[in-house]
């Protein structure tokens, strides 16, 4: 009944150390002295343009040669390869026939580089890898869903795209391609056939990249000698020059460089008298100043358009009303052709030709692509006013009894509302994004480095760039400075307050040992702390690129706006014709008074704003912004809460969730197991108990098999006799959810729980029982030890539960979700545990595989079920729940199994992370309702249909103020979750 092996999934983690993961060295290292590296010339009678080409374009492919057998093998190799055009450079291991081949897609291929090795004598094969590129683009012109659609549709249909999603409300694509068949500039060209502008915003390949500004080289083969270092230089993945500029952009493995080594591998390489030199360069944001640049678009735009549309609104609205100021415009220039209907032609022209040619060039766009968007919609309202407004300068113009009324008024007005609108939804929009820019903006700008002697002391201190940071540096960290870096603290104590990246208020003491996230701040005391994460590999920058790949994700709820937003502008066009011939109709026909006209107007010319008004108030970018968002908002005040949610699909699910299973070790307890008693049951001294013990618990990962070792070696360290090294154990194996057995000198040594010791044929005593028994009430673990086949002692292990635990089920409970406690623990300690937190249902002694078995038998009973496990070991758990929630995360941040990832040890964000998701929900919600609200309600009354009872009727400038209101109040809506506080706080 008893199991010890708990920690999630009861099941031992052996190889790996969850202390030291983040500090681990990388898995693939830089190959060493068996490596050849030869740089190929391209073969004679190469033309510049093929030259041009291997300077844009460079690929790499591996091979695997057999029965190569010295140098000289490599160099017959190399001096077929040589011949071969488009070729650049060769890498060989002696050792293992490992081959790595760069060379230019456009002059020759893999088959043709195989072919010639194969002609050299030499069997190969080609290392086929996952050839899955990932770009994101910044998308320019979309201004609804229908939009998106189609710029995901044309993506893909080009070849070589595997998944396309565009986000409307981020205005950016996320594309997964295979760069042997198409590459980024193919991608951006497919989205500007569709009409629509793209920006390259990073690729895969931008893991960690550094720009540097060079002086000194002042010719071209001054670029071309800096650059055929870097390309040769180790770590260094990809260099991109512009020559014009003096730039130099280098994409690098930080495990093997960082940027003051390429700056110091540039200024060491300055020949004679010419000096290279290299500083950090630093590009504008590309969102803030795409944003920036936006905004300034719109709102130029808007001024432009009022420049002309106020006048166009006083000669045809307020000043006719003002007797006698605006007698004047009523002057007849040549027949029924009046001053006022003049100016009003000649100032209108601009705005709807060139202010708003963007509409028609989105129309046009789309209607190639055979779709339509707003732009369809304004072009068509905005034309039809303008067009039968000439119409009638030119009849008033040439027929003396010719009385009508223009509408160069609605034209202009229509398109100024409409931009006013877009340039406050832009700015509206961009404050959706507030949360995510403020984490950016975590990192200090500078940081202290130390140099340090042999023997540890400081030789010098210097401020850098925050982005010259490499790995294993020592940074200085002074009271009330930010943490420069992730790290691990190596001198000196303090606190420090991480209240910006966990949410936590409490500032968290820092020793020798301690782990550091860059962004946080230090409060009192002076610590040096060793560099382990840089660039893209940060606690921070993670945290910002999950927070940006769940922006982009598109949630389920989304799909009712896309199905929508595929009929709406057509359906759109119908019901305005519809509108504009009933009215006309009715009026030919006579079926409503003369006086139902106003002054100045005929029956087709009521029809006809009837329908322009229809056209014009009917606006699909609400139903698009709906969703978007109110996500953006959401994921990033999350992060700025310590919940980080992995896309809409998960913030979707989580509102919907009814039962929370949790995980017992380290989720509900604290996480630290302590032996509190250990004691023998045969007549082994305790320290050589304990010391068979530790030898077999050591290459264990577990907690409990941790805490075993840490007790033994305080119990040597109190009587004073401490092992120089811990014996080895020969056999040694794991048993999931049961022990370790392993062979110590010429003793056999179990260590586990009580299944271990049944399958191992080892008899428990009834003094063994009784012990368990008493401990397992308690709600302690039992490791019992057994050697050469016989019970020889045990150790009782004590994980105290989290204080908040009890607190956090019962406002479970109170928000209608059911709490269930899933460990590979025993019964008895599960049950003392879940009694101490206020859980009813708990299931013990389970596997790994059965944990993920039991939220299945939940879910078939029609239960949404949300998993919280620590992230690793129960990832089998976590996968199969609906809504998977790894808490603890620490720095590691991009845990795949789970949706929702818990950066602080805080079972409190548990509620947090449902609350936020129903809160979200419910505001999505609401944005549909105004979205829709506008829609369903503006258009019957833009149609008309007030008009014969109350006299109201909606003159389509005004129609189009309300289109525009209707996607600001979307996002004014979204905005409010900003407001969004945690209903639990932590308490001291």
């Amino acid at each position: 009944m008893s199991s010890i092996r708990e920690n999630g999934v009861g099941e031992e983690l052996d190889g790996r150390n969850d202390d030291d993961d983040d500090l681990k060295a990388p898995l693939l290292r830089p190959a060493s002295g068996g490596a050849v590296t030869i740089t190929v010339s391209t073969a004679a009678g190469q033309n510049s343009k093929a030259a041009a080409a291997a300077d844009k374009k460079v690929r790499t492919a591996k091979f695997k040669i057999r029965d190569i057998k010295c140098t000289a093998c490599t160099a017959s190799i190399e001096s077929m390869l040589k011949e071969l055009a488009g070729v650049q450079t060769v890498a060989i291991s002696v050792l293992d026939g490992h081959a790595a081949v760069t060379y230019v897609p456009e002059l020759t291929t893999v088959e043709k580089i195989k072919e010639t090795i194969e002609d050299a004598g030499f069997p190969v094969e080609h290392l086929s890898e996952q050839d899955i590129a990932v770009c994101r683009l910044k998308i320019k012109g979309m201004m609804c869903t229908s939009c998106s659609e189609s710029i995901e549709r044309a993506l893909l249909l080009v070849d070589g795209v595997k998944k396309a999603v565009v986000g409307l409300a981020l205005e950016e694509a996320k594309v997964h391609f295979d760069p042997n068949i198409v590459d980024i500039a193919g991608i951006i060209e497919s989205i500007e056939d569709s009409g629509f502008g793209a920006v390259l915003v990073s690729s895969g390949a931008d893991v960690n990249k550094v720009h540097l500004k060079l002086e000194g080289a002042e010719c071209l083969e001054d670029c071309k000698r800096i650059r055929s270092l870097l390309d040769s230089a180790q770590g260094v993945n990809h260099v991109e020059m512009d020559m014009d500029e003096q730039k130099v952009t280098i994409n690098y493995d930080s495990a093997i460089t960082g940027p003051r080594s390429l700056i110091q591998l540039i200024e060491e390489a300055s020949p004679g008298d010419n000096i290279y030199l290299a500083t950090l360069f630093v590009p504008p944001r590309q969102r803030e100043s795409d944003q920036l640049q936006e905004t300034r678009m719109y709102r130029n735009q808007f001024l432009w358009s009022c420049i002309f549309s106020v006048p166009v609104f006083l000669f045809s609205m307020a000043l006719p009303m003002l007797h006698p100021y605006g007698n004047w415009l009523s002057y007849k220039l040549y027949h029924n052709l009046t001053v006022g209907m003049l100016l009003r032609w000649i100032l209108c022209t601009p705005v709807q030709f060139i202010v708003g040619r963007r509409f028609y060039v989105g129309a046009y766009h789309a209607l190639r692509r055979k779709s339509a968007n707003m732009d369809v919609l304004v072009a068509l309202g905005t034309n039809t006013a303008y067009f039968y407004s000439v119409y009638v300068i030119i009849k008033a113009t040439f027929a003396e009894n010719f009385e009508g009324q223009d509408f160069f008024e609605t034209s202009a007005m229509l398109i100024s509302f409409i931009l006013l609108g877009k340039y406050l939804e832009v700015v509206a929009k961009g404050k959706t994004s507030d949360a995510l820019a403020k984490l950016t903006e975590l990192a200090p700008e500078t940081a202290c480095l130390l140099t340090l002697d042999a023997d540890g002391s400081v030789v010098s201190e210097e401020e850098i760039s925050t982005q010259m940071i490499q790995r294993n540096d020592i940074i200085k960290i002074v009271p009330g400075a930010k943490v420069a870096v992730d790290g691990v603290v190596v001198d000196g104590q303090s606190h420090v307050n991480e209240s910006m990246i966990t949410g936590e208020a409490r500032p968290v003491a820092k020793r020798p040992g301690d782990k550091v996230i860059g962004g946080t701040m230090n409060e009192n005391g002076c610590i040096y702390v060793k560099a382990t994460h840089v660039g893209s590999e940060a606690a921070l920058s993670q945290i910002v690129q999950l927070v940006e790949a769940a922006q982009l994700a598109r949630a389920p709820v989304q799909l009712l706006a896309d199905r929508i937003s595929r009929y709406f502008v057509p359906a759109v066009v119908v019901v305005a014709f519809v509108t504009w011939l009933v009215w006309f109709t009715a009026g030919e026909v006579g079926l409503y008074p003369r006086n139902w006209i106003p002054k100045a107007m005929d029956k087709f010319e009521l029809a006809l704003q009837f329908g322009i008004s229809v056209l014009v108030i009917a606006c699909p970018c609400a139903l698009g912004l709906a969703t978007p968002t109110a996500v953006m908002v959401a994921t990033g005040k999350g992060a700025s809460q310590g919940v980080l949610i992995k896309g809409g699909d998960a913030l979707e699910k989580a509102h919907t969730v009814k039962t929370v299973v949790f995980d017992k070790t380290g989720t509900l307890t604290v996480g630290k197991p302590q032996v509190v008693s250990a004691v023998l049951f045969s007549s082994f001294s305790m320290e050589e108990f304990c010391d068979l013990a530790t030898a077999a618990e050591a290459n264990s990962e577990h907690p409990i098999a941790k805490a075993v070792v840490d007790h033994a070696k305080r119990f040597r360290h109190k009587i004073g006799s401490s092992p120089d090294h811990i014996p080895d154990v020969k056999d040694f194996q794991v048993h999931t959810g049961a022990g370790v057995t392993g062979k110590v000198g010429e003793r056999v040594v179990l260590v586990g729980n009580r299944r271990l010791m049944r399958t191992s044929e080892i008899t428990l005593v009834p003094e063994v029982e009784k012990y368990i028994f008493e401990n397992e009430e308690l709600a302690r673990t039992c490791v019992l030890v057994a050697i050469d086949g016989k019970m020889a002692g045990a150790f009782a292990v004590t994980d105290p539960v989290k204080p908040e635990a009890q607190r956090v089920i019962t406002f479970l409970r109170s928000m209608g979700i059911t709490s269930i406690m899933v460990t590979g623990d025993n019964r008895a300690t599960a049950a003392a545990i879940a009694r101490d937190v206020g859980i009813d249902y708990f299931f013990a002694e389970t596997s790994p595989v059965g944990k993920a078995d039991k939220i299945k038998d939940l879910q078939g009973k029609g239960v949404i079920v949300a998993m919280v496990g620590d992230g690793i070991n129960d990832s089998p758990a976590l996968v199969a729940a609906d809504v998977g929630m790894a808490i603890g995360a620490g720095t590691n941040v991009a845990i795949e199994a789970a949706d929702i990832v818990l950066i602080k040890s805080n079972l409190e964000d548990v509620v947090t992370a449902i609350d936020l998701s129903r809160q979200t929900i419910a505001r999505i919600r609401m944005n549909y309702v105004w979205a829709l609200g506008y829609n369903v309600l503006g258009m019957p009354i833009a149609a008309g249909i007030l008009y014969p009872f109350t006299g109201i009727r909606l003159p389509p400038w005004l129609a189009g103020a309300c289109m525009a209101a209707s996607s600001l109040s979307v996002v004014c809506s979204s905005l409010l979750l900003q407001s969004y506080k945690k209903p639990l706080h932590g308490r001291d």
